[in-house]
């Protein structure tokens, strides 16, 4: 019998003939096979569960992560194993949820869901996406896609990051400019120095009525800051993540006003599984033959 190289989720992919996939089908397998796993694509959308069987792991080379971001892997990565993430998969699904976020905040998709709940027609004037100044904190290939799908919306668009690329301003203006835009949109890597990033007195120095929208992770926001924002009416906010999350039931982010909350699915959609194949099955080929591999974010490069 062959020895399982592989463990992926994923069932008919195009693997070369010197690899063999062991499917997932929801079980974490004997140690026999778990020891013998040399390239491991975690289950997506699975939590801490997936990574549990990576210590096991003791012939692990690469674990080729189904998501953009990294940052739980990278707490364990293992010595000597290659990581690398799923950088352009989420890109279509993340922008088009970030851009709905933002009008369905704009707009206040909140308050009128509410209405239709109690079957009341409340009409109301609210703010427009269009003629805003919209700031892109993180303008990677998801920033820069959400930036290209803005543009058919009449707005102007501002990308801040660390290393001002690509027309981009840097972070040490984003404080400056904070007060004048009118929508800020987060997606970038939670790390020790992004924890946070909104906290209370940049939530507060926010234009009065302007709209927040977090598809990066929970922590970049301090969710105690948000809540008394949302509450006094300071701003409108659209939320794919949260800090904690899962969001309990009982939560007051839950109950604040004017706030569109999804449950983390920007990278979740119709389009993820097609782009995730495609990267799996070349970065197999790479490893089977020896290339170097896309997207490694740490470990040995391969």
């Amino acid at each position: 019998m062959t020895v399982p190289t592989i463990w992926c989720e994923f069932s008919g992919l195009a693997i070369p003939e010197s690899l063999e996939a062991f499917p997932i089908r929801g079980e974490i397998p004997e140690l026999e096979i778990l020891s013998s796993i040399e390239f491991y694509i975690p289950r997506y959308m699975s939590g801490a569960r997936a990574l549990e069987p990576i210590s096991k792991m003791t012939s692990l080379q690469v674990i080729q992560s189904p998501n953009a971001g990294v940052d739980d892997l990278l707490e364990i990565l293992p010595p000597g194993v290659t990581l690398c993430n799923a950088k352009g998969v989420h890109d279509a699904s993340t922008a088009e949820l970030a851009v709905g976020l933002a009008i369905s905040a704009r707009r206040g998709f909140a308050t009128f869901m509410a209405n239709q709940s109690k079957g009341e027609w409340v009409h109301e004037r609210r703010s427009a996406l269009a003629d805003s100044l919209i700031g892109i904190v993180g303008t990677g290939s998801i920033g820069s896609m959400i930036a290209r799908q803005l543009e058919v919306f009449d707005v102007e668009v501002i990308g801040f990051s660390r290393s001002g690329k690509n027309g981009s301003k840097m972070m040490a203006e984003f404080d400056q400019l904070l007060p004048t835009l009118d929508v800020v949109i987060l997606i970038l890597p939670l790390t020790s120095e992004s924890h946070h990033l909104m906290n209370r007195s940049r939530i507060d120095a926010m234009k009065p009525g302007a709209t927040l929208v977090n598809v990066a992770r929970g922590g970049i926001v301090d969710t105690e800051a948000l809540i008394d924002a949302l509450n006094r009416g300071h701003i409108t906010v659209g939320l794919d993540v949260t800090d904690p999350e899962p969001l309990p039931i009982g939560h007051p982010l839950w109950s604040s006003p004017n706030v569109i909350i999804t449950p983390h699915v920007g990278g979740d959609s119709s389009a993820f599984n097609p782009r995730v194949r495609t990267l799996i099955e070349s970065q197999l080929k790479r490893y089977a033959t020896g290339e170097p591999l896309a997207n490694i974010v740490a470990g040995p490069l391969r």
